[in-house]
């Protein structure tokens, strides 16, 4: 995990690197750009929730539910100070991808690759990266599947080509993820192994039952198909003898 400043002191280290008018500059350019960001964001969420709408005529949905969010100012200035970015609107448009999120919660992991794969085939959509932490999870034990993927917003007088993360988790990976989060974040405490260990002890358990889970749905869907067949046959046997 990298540092984690509280707000004075990220001011503070930031401001050694600029003068007063520059940073003003920078975070009034930073909020301007939200509003763009947030356009990136809802192309690519109209995507999905057409997606979504038209799976409910469908016998199953892939797609739990949605969210959306852009990072705020001091959490883009936070990190691009972690990682040692230059700071500056440019440098942030360059080097951070995930400013505009998407995060789509699906019930099975087959449906994760089902829906990215609907997603990604979409033709003003081009995937710029893709981590597949579902297959190679992380040390830590965190599950998810993130792309990067460009799409263009048109604006009263130019086209746009905005980044947008796209993380598809299951239920339980979301719930892994996010109780990790609430338990490491801004606690500023050492690294504690048992602590870590139990995480990690978590996160396997989470895979174990979201396979399970999957393999129930699968000889779920055999068995109504085989019921749905045998009564079809005993329709026929029953219904009127044809010469």
């Amino acid at each position: 995990m990298g540092q984690i400043y509280n707000s004075k002191k990220l001011m503070d280290d930031i401001a050694r690197l600029q003068s007063s008018h520059d940073l003003i500059e920078l975070l009034s350019g930073i909020q301007q750009s939200m509003a763009i960001y947030e356009s990136g964001i809802q192309e690519v969420l109209t995507k999905l929730e057409i997606l979504q709408r038209d799976a409910r005529f469908s016998k199953h949905n892939p797609i739990e539910s949605i969210k959306s969010r852009v990072k705020s100012p001091m959490s883009i200035l936070e990190k691009m100070h972690r990682k040692g970015f230059p700071i500056s609107l440019e440098s942030i448009k360059t080097n951070l991808n995930d400013i505009a999120g998407i995060r789509v919660i699906c019930p099975f992991i087959e449906d994760i690759y089902t829906v990215a794969d609907m997603l990604t085939r979409q033709d003003d959509l081009k995937v710029l990266e893709k981590k597949d932490y579902i297959q190679n999870p992380k040390p830590n034990g965190y599950r998810s599947l993130h792309l990067i993927v460009e799409t263009p917003i048109f604006l009263h007088d130019q086209k746009r080509m905005m980044r947008v993360e796209v993380q598809f988790r299951t239920i339980s990976m979301d719930w892994w993820a996010s109780l990790e989060h609430k338990i490491r974040y801004k606690k500023d405490l050492p690294e504690l192994d048992h602590v870590n260990r139990e995480l990690f002890e978590c996160a396997q358990m989470g895979a174990q039952l979201d396979a399970r889970m999957e393999k129930l749905q699968r000889l779920a869907e055999t068995a109504a198909a085989e019921q749905h067949t045998d009564s079809r046959w005993g329709e026929r046997r029953s219904g009127p003898l044809t010469r």
